[in-house]
């Protein structure tokens, strides 16, 4: 199995039209993704490469069928359309934009939560989600991926969610679903979800998290593992040199006093019977290891 998407999602591009949507859109197409329309206001009537293009979300459902959505339109407009794909009853929205102002992101996180519980946000500023073989919706190249399982990915970190599908295809472990969760203040899915769905999941036999300094989304994922997962976990996370109070690349990657700090993630994540490493690679041959005993 794999969590959130699958063989039968049909997925349509929010700004297929423009240089990123289209790119990106085709890309997932090629890997096997069905990408079955795109949406751009005024546009509605045109096709890209055969893929239908609708002036609003609500058409293309209503037309193809579509479950999903890959938002790739600036940060002016990207609230507004994942809204829209929300009221148009979409179950699942990725949206990679960088960039939305934080006052934005937690807006649209309260009326989904308020007014469309039904719709689950990817995002905003990730890499998308692939469930390798099946599914691919985001910017992650579908190559560095290896089918099969059993391992699922979480990350906060793009590059690292990236290194982490290769480390492993190296090696050759396969991968159910990898979700990136972006790094940015207020991300529509956290670490507790994507632990939560992969805890349900019967192909997914082990776990492999990748986080980051700042905010406490790790440490709630540590409490979480302690009290639910019962199933193997290998974590690094990323700004063990990082200096207190500096942003690190993301919005969300910045150190307040005392809190936040990789060392104390680390600390909470072992406390709860995590294997954490000390890099990236050594979390994929961990997790081979792993693997190896399943």
């Amino acid at each position: 199995m794999s969590i959130f998407i699958d063989e039968n999602t049909k997925v349509v591009v929010q700004g297929l039209t423009g240089g990123q949507g289209r790119f990106h859109g085709l890309r997932n197409k090629a890997y096997g993704t069905r990408i079955v329309a795109g949406v751009t206001p005024g546009k509605g009537g045109q096709d890209v490469e055969g893929v239908p293009v609708f002036n609003t979300v609500a058409e293309a459902v209503s037309a193809t069928g579509a479950n999903a959505s890959f938002v790739s339109v600036p940060p002016k407009g990207a609230a507004a359309a994942i809204l829209e794909a929300a009221e148009a009853g979409i179950p699942f929205v990725v949206c990679i934009t960088e960039g939305i102002p934080a006052h934005d992101e937690a807006r649209v996180y309260n009326i989904l939560v308020d007014k469309y519980p039904g719709t689950r946000l990817l995002g905003p500023n990730c890499p998308g989600i692939i469930s390798p073989g099946k599914c691919n919706i985001g910017i992650t190249a579908g190559e560095i991926a290896l089918p099969g399982g059993p391992v699922g990915i979480v990350s906060r970190s793009g590059t690292l969610t990236y290194q982490a599908l290769y480390e492993l295809k190296q090696l050759g472990v396969g991968v159910t679903t990898c979700v990136g969760i972006g790094g940015d203040p207020v991300p529509g899915t956290n670490f507790v979800d994507c632990l939560s769905a992969f805890q349900a999941d019967s192909d997914t036999l082990a776990i492999a998290m990748f986080g980051e300094i700042g905010g406490s989304e790790e440490e709630k994922a540590a409490d979480f593992i302690a009290k639910e997962v019962t199933k193997p976990v290998v974590a690094y996370i990323a700004g063990v040199t990082a200096p207190p109070g500096k942003k690190m690349g993301h919005a969300g990657a910045i150190i307040s006093g005392s809190k936040g700090t990789a060392q104390a993630k680390m600390e909470a994540l072992s406390a709860a019977g995590v294997h954490v490493v000390n890099n990236p690679t050594e979390a994929g041959i961990k997790m081979a290891e792993i693997v190896k005993e399943l």
